[in-house]
């Protein structure tokens, strides 16, 4: 069975940081896209990072320059590692891997940043 795994939230002061991880299951990891997602209570889910299979990462601009997203594929894994974060970062992360009409998600881990 194929399935996605995250780890990694949890409640941290403003400025602080955390390392969220994302582990795949049941199938070929180096063949997805990966994808970090969130989604604040009342507001949809947005797309924050995406890394392609190759290695090639895009970020929405709210992060740029605080968030880095790498993955390694003899591990299976892709990190998000979350710096400087603010209140406005609260919100459940999602990892997501899509190839082809493959379209998977991980039951999501919650980051709450506040004093």
């Amino acid at each position: 069975q194929v399935q996605l795994v995250e780890s990694g939230g949890g409640l941290v002061q403003p400025g602080g940081s955390l390392r969220l991880s994302c582990v795949l299951s049941g199938s070929i990891f180096r063949i997805y896209a990966m994808g970090w997602y969130r989604q604040a209570p009342g507001k949809q889910r947005e797309l924050v990072a995406l890394i392609t299979s190759s290695g090639t990462t895009n970020y929405v601009e709210s992060v740029k320059g605080r968030f880095t997203m790498s993955r390694d594929n003899a591990k299976n894994t892709v990190h998000l590692q979350m710096n400087n974060l603010k209140p406005e970062d609260t919100a459940v992360y999602y990892c997501n891997a899509a190839s082809g009409r493959v379209n998977l998600w991980g039951q999501g881990t919650q980051v709450t940043v506040s004093s």
